[in-house]
């Protein structure tokens, strides 16, 4: 595996003041006025909608709500729209599916109610024993047997496998186009909906932070600010012309910890944290930083030492995904994720 260089990495920072951006994601559980004045009143910036599940003109009774909870806390917040981009994920499945350990399962481009379907670019690049990873890596793949329109996958590591869940194929790089169709839809209704941030997933280069810029100027939204996710190699080995281009970094540790040996994320976390500071970027870490709080009222210690550090290094936002999306304490983890990351240096 080609070493990743991303020294100098571990100076020790200096803790910086409490980030100023706390974002929350909209889902189920977090859709209505008064969960968002909640979370508003909890200390929440701003709301994600993760375009990947759904176009801003179908979600517009969350948007009118999320607009009705500012006016009635007396707050402005920043809503920001996560593009699909060219990320990979799976289709829309009948029914959540349990993968069992040992097991077999279908992968198919087109629908079929014995198959997981998958774009057509991902059945192309399949050989037999190449590794899929589902769901930020929860759940393991390895293909078997090859055909034209499908491929046979045996169950490494099992798991409850939902709809539109990501799709990682480590070691392999598909040629995807920066912004789908759908996106470009998404961004001629992003000033009627009052967009004000647009996340832009698997940045590779500088590059394809210019080709947005121009592709927002077209649509007159040059007042978007661009947050610049990395979450593969390909963007890690070209950080800093991603950094000289964006306005936010964002590292979203879900698809980068399916790119990396997971025990190596916290290192490349912390390197990539410096590499910003040194330029002056401002970031935000995001992917499971309460995830526990998906199903308890209390995060566990490792959580609240992970929000706290990520503050510690120097974060500017930090961001809760599936904790609000799909949890079942979306304003318990708010309030813990901003009490956390502002709570006073402790001198002994």
């Amino acid at each position: 595996m080609k070493p990743l260089n991303l020294s100098p990495s571990f100076e020790p920072p200096a803790r910086r003041p409490a980030p100023l951006r706390f974002y929350g994601t909209f889902g189920p559980s977090c859709r209505d006025e008064k969960t968002f004045c909640t979370l508003l009143e909890a200390g929440m910036t701003g709301m994600r909608l993760n375009l990947s599940h759904g176009d801003l003109d179908r979600c517009a009774d969350w948007l009118a709500a999320f607009r009705a909870a500012q006016t009635c806390c007396g707050v402005t917040a920043d809503l920001m729209i996560d593009l699909h981009g060219p990320e990979l994920r799976i289709g829309t499945l009948p029914k959540p599916l349990a993968l069992s350990r040992g097991g077999r399962v279908r992968l198919a481009a087109a629908p079929a109610p014995d198959a997981i379907p998958v774009p057509a670019a991902v059945l192309d690049a399949l050989t037999p024993d190449q590794p899929l990873l589902l769901d930020d890596g929860q759940i393991e793949l390895r293909a078997v047997t090859c055909i034209a329109d499908s491929v046979c996958c045996r169950v490494i590591r099992g798991g409850r496998l939902e709809s539109r869940k990501s799709l990682a194929l480590p070691g392999i790089s598909l040629d995807l186009p920066l912004l789908t169709e759908s996106d470009r839809h998404n961004l001629t209704l992003a000033r009627t909906c009052g967009v004000t941030q647009v996340m832009m997933p698997f940045v590779q280069s500088g590059g394809d932070i210019r080709k947005l810029r121009e592709i927002l100027a077209e649509s007159r939204l040059e007042e978007l600010t661009i947050f610049a996710k990395i979450e593969n190699r390909v963007g890690l080995d070209h950080l800093d012309g991603i950094i000289r281009e964006t306005d936010w970094l964002v590292i979203a540790r879900g698809d980068l910890g399916s790119a990396l040996p997971l025990w190596r994320l916290p290192a490349v976390q912390k390197a990539v944290a410096a590499r910003c500071r040194a330029q002056n970027c401002p970031f935000m870490v995001v992917t499971q930083m309460l995830d526990s709080m998906r199903r308890h009222p209390v995060p566990t210690r490792a959580e609240v030492c992970d929000v706290y550090n990520a503050v510690c290094d120097g974060a500017a936002a930090l961001m809760l995904t599936g904790e609000t999306a799909a949890g079942n304490y979306p304003a318990e983890a708010m309030r813990y994720l901003v009490r956390t990351a502002t709570a006073e240096v402790v001198t002994l």
